[in-house]
Parts: structure tokens; sequence; C-alpha cells
């Protein structure tokens, strides 16, 4: 039976050395990770041996694709969004302007009450 020292685990109340969730002596929670104490080494300091490196060429595409054209379905959401702020802020300038020219809108007239 094998522990990697990463997930090795103390228990506090009984310092049985385990992996897992509860103590398996005496079923206890309590537990501090051992790598408090001792530092597990760092794990990629080796190249992954499943994925070779990406090649300059690669990096080269994905980074003219992220910084490359949008694509047109986005230009046209932000050209539409663009279009209904405007037109939001049209109508309301023009909702503003024609409340100011109505006669009687602004101050109320007293004059009719005291006579």
């Amino acid at each position: 039976m094998s522990m990697q020292l990463r997930n090795a685990r103390l228990c506090l109340d009984c310092e049985e050395v385990h992996d897992s969730q509860q103590c398996p002596l005496c079923a206890s929670e309590t537990f501090v990770f051992i790598t408090r104490w001792v530092p597990a080494p760092e794990r990629r300091q080796k190249p992954r041996t499943g994925l070779p490196p990406p090649s300059p060429e690669t990096l080269d595409n994905y980074r003219e694709l992220l910084d490359g054209q949008e694509s047109p379905g986005w230009r046209l959401v932000k050209r539409g969004a663009l279009g209904l702020a405007l037109f939001g802020v049209a109508g309301w300038m023009w909702r503003r302007n024609s409340r100011s020219d109505q006669p009687g809108a602004g101050a109320t007239d007293d004059r009719e009450g005291n006579e």
C-alpha cells in the first residue's frame, strides 16, 4: 500500500497517518496534512510526457485567432446593441424636450383661485 505525501494526513486524536477523510483507527475527522511540516516537491518540474510542447507556428496561429478579426455574428450583436442604445437615448431626449415644450408643464398658475 502506497501513499503520496501531498495526500498524507495526520490524525490529531490518535496520531495515525492516513489518506482518507476519516481516520481508519479512531474514525476521527480531525486531521492536518503532513505537507504542513514536510514540503512536497513540485510535480511539474519535468515536462509532461503525454503532450509534446507546442511549436512556435502553433502558438502564432493561436495568437492570430485570439487577436484577429471578430466573427460576423459578434460584430452584428455589437452593432445591434449600439443601435438600441442610440435609439434609447434619442427617445429619452425627445420625451424630455416634448415635456418642456408643453404649456403648463412647468409651474402651476395660482391666479385661478385668487379672483
